[in-house]
């Protein structure tokens, strides 16, 4: 029978750390369900698994287990098992000793064949149990540590990471038979790993962590489409999220913009409500998301209600074969987020270089590209969208939804491009080429200076007409 698991303000501190590994932490997961603790390497999640297995002491908080107290219950007396990253088999024993080891201590005095039996059907390991460790292959070995947890019919399943030490075809095979056994049982599921991909594609609900902070629980689709921060956003999804710098322009006269440095977005009027609430965002630094599906390579002309143009100049194409992911220079700055990327260096000297460039600049293909862009940019759509007034101020406001307000384009300032474009795998485009493209909207995040999401707003906000 399946447990339910309480968590409330749950902290680990160690000694002669000043800070502790898991902080004030507080969840819920229901009978039965699968719930997937996602976050980078050393952020607390394999901690908070520990102690919820009894491996590690709480040092603050209650772990309430049927709404029962069970901070003092000895690991074994909790009905849990878990699953290593490492497999943890006992070279000396085979397959069927592996499997059946535990039902030792739990039935005493029972034979374990039944359970061993009945067990390896289930994962299909019928042929290798009277195999050792180390005739068997890495996804072999797993099953057999899986299988020696499925034969104690535990109340809780434990999983460290169980698939990381995998290929990518076997990974992708087993998280469905892990799915595919773990909702078959009805067993509550706890599951640690830092793959995304293992957690939208498992859990039935995704707690992501950073420092020993719970930082956001939800469905998959939920965390992907609603972040709460920009750590969220930007570790959810693959590839990453486009992440700007960028400043609101909204004057008194009416229209809003975003301002990215070298180019304009404007937001199409009447205002949604969301959008209407970045008037308070109006000179400060926000940063922009962008997830790659946002953007389409396309013309102004070509724009679908809800979206506006930039321009960008290709830098590099990765061809997937069923899509390809173009890097694009957009002349904006790309946001920096502490624990998922190291901060860019500082721009080397300028120096001599083989391709005959400085090492800060770009090869003549591309700054021939940036001359065409900024040649170009008043061109595009009749020569108006990208001119500033000649009092400074902003521009007009558009003719269309879909118009751009541009700024001049100039070379980039890096050769590693700021936004990201997932296209079809017919778009053929070159480095150094200048391309329309069409952002929507509709997926537009927008984060504070402190990272906290402010657009979209929260689902319970009413909308005006």
């Amino acid at each position: 029978m399946s447990r339910a698991i309480t968590l409330h303000e749950v902290s680990k501190y160690y000694p002669k750390q000043p800070t502790p590994a898991v902080d004030r932490f507080s969840l819920e997961i229901a009978p039965g369900e699968f719930l997937v603790l996602l976050g980078p390497s050393g952020c607390g999640k394999s901690t908070v698994l520990r102690m919820i297995a009894g491996l590690e002491d709480i040092t603050t908080g209650e772990l309430l287990l049927d709404g029962e107290y069970g901070n003092d219950l000895a690991p074994g007396d909790r009905k849990m098992a878990m699953v290593f990253q490492n497999f943890a088999l006992y070279p000396s024993m085979t397959s069927r000793e592996n499997i059946g080891f535990p039902l030792r201590f739990e039935m005493p005095g029972t034979e374990p064949g039944p359970r061993v039996d009945e067990t390896a059907r289930i994962l299909g390991i019928e042929e290798i149990l009277d195999r050792y460790p180390g005739q068997l292959s890495g996804g072999e070995r797993q099953r057999v540590a899986m299988g020696r947890a499925i034969s104690r019919h535990p109340s809780v399943f434990l999983m460290d990471e169980p698939l990381s030490n995998l290929d990518a075809k076997l990974r992708a095979h087993l998280r469905a038979e892990i799915a595919r056994l773990t909702r078959g049982m009805g067993v509550t599921t706890v599951y640690v790993t830092h793959d995304q991909a293992e957690a939208m594609s498992l859990g039935d609900r995704v707690a992501v962590m950073r420092s020993g902070v719970l930082q956001q629980i939800g469905t998959p689709r939920d965390v992907y489409h609603l972040p709460e921060n920009v750590f969220v956003a930007a570790f959810v999804g693959t590839p990453r999220i486009n992440l700007l710098q960028a400043t609101v322009i909204a004057p008194l006269s009416g229209g809003m913009w975003i301002d990215f440095g070298r180019q304009r977005l404007g937001l199409p009027e009447p205002l949604g409500y969301d959008h209407q609430m970045l008037r308070i965002q109006q000179g400060r630094t926000i940063i922009v998301g962008l997830r790659s599906e946002a953007v389409r390579i396309a013309r102004a002309s070509q724009a679908h209600p809800g979206e506006v143009a930039i321009s960008g100049i290709v830098e590099h194409v990765e061809y997937l074969g069923h899509e390809s992911l173009v890097h694009l220079n957009t002349g904006s700055r790309p946001a920096i987020v502490p624990e998922l990327e190291a901060p860019r260096p500082a721009p080397a000297k300028p120096g001599p270089r083989r391709n005959g460039t400085g090492s800060g600049g770009l090869g003549k293909l591309a700054q021939k590209a940036a001359r065409r862009l900024q040649a170009t940019v008043t061109d595009r759509e009749g020569g108006s969208h990208g001119a500033h007034s000649a009092h400074g101020g902003p521009p007009k406001p558009p003719q269309t939804p879909s118009a751009v307000m541009d700024r001049p384009a100039a070379a980039p300032e890096t050769d590693t491009g700021d936004l990201v474009v997932r296209t079809g795998p017919d778009i053929r485009v070159r480095r150094g080429d200048h391309v329309p493209l069409l952002v929507d909207l509709a997926h537009l995040y927008v984060f504070d200076s402190n990272g906290h999401r402010i657009c979209p707003l929260p689902r319970e906000q009413p909308h005006l007409e």
